[in-house]
């Protein structure tokens, strides 16, 4: 799916594309390349999707990366989902990353989701320690629209999805 990702120093929107891992030969992220997560090892876990981000111009770079399950064949869900450690901070080369990848992963819950589940993203927000836990709860709130459900588990519901869709995957820069 093609999409545009802020480029942070010119605030240019910048031709990317989010893609289904194995239809494109790249090696998957992994901690030692400084990510959190563990794409390469999780991406073979049966059941789970690999969607990359990348930007047009370089396509062996992942800018980001989703993995995303129908649990029970029903739940949508996004198992994982991270922006490249250059894409943090104050200093991150891209913006909208996380954006873009959480928008297609709620595209993903009304193409996927079966019967009250469709439209539907669950999530589990996992940190180290309580106080990140809640900021990053938070931040998925007031940002992606995201609904506490549990202790740890955060959806979100299907008007929400349709504003991110409609944010992060159909921006009109042509203003």
């Amino acid at each position: 799916m093609k999409i545009k990702i802020l480029r942070v120093e010119d605030n240019l929107p910048i031709d990317a594309a989010i893609v289904y891992s194995k239809n494109v030969k790249i090696n998957l992220p992994s901690i030692v390349d400084g990510w959190r997560f563990n794409f390469k090892k999780h991406a073979k876990e049966v059941g789970f999707k690999t969607y990359i981000l990348v930007c047009e111009d370089t396509p062996t770079i992942v800018e980001g990366c989703l993995i995303f399950e129908m649990k029970n064949r029903v739940e949508p869900y996004m198992a994982f989902v991270e922006v490249a450690p250059r894409n943090r901070g104050e200093l991150k080369k891209f913006e909208n990353v996380a954006g873009c990848l959480i928008a297609f992963a709620c595209r993903l819950s009304f193409i996927d989701g079966n019967d009250i589940y469709r439209g539907w993203l669950a999530f589990d927000v996992f940190e180290e320690n309580k106080e990140d836990e809640i900021k990053l709860m938070a931040l998925y709130s007031k940002k992606y629209n995201a609904l506490k459900f549990t202790e740890t588990t955060m959806v979100i519901p299907p008007n929400g999805g349709e504003k991110l869709i409609n944010e992060f995957l159909k921006i009109d820069y042509e203003k």
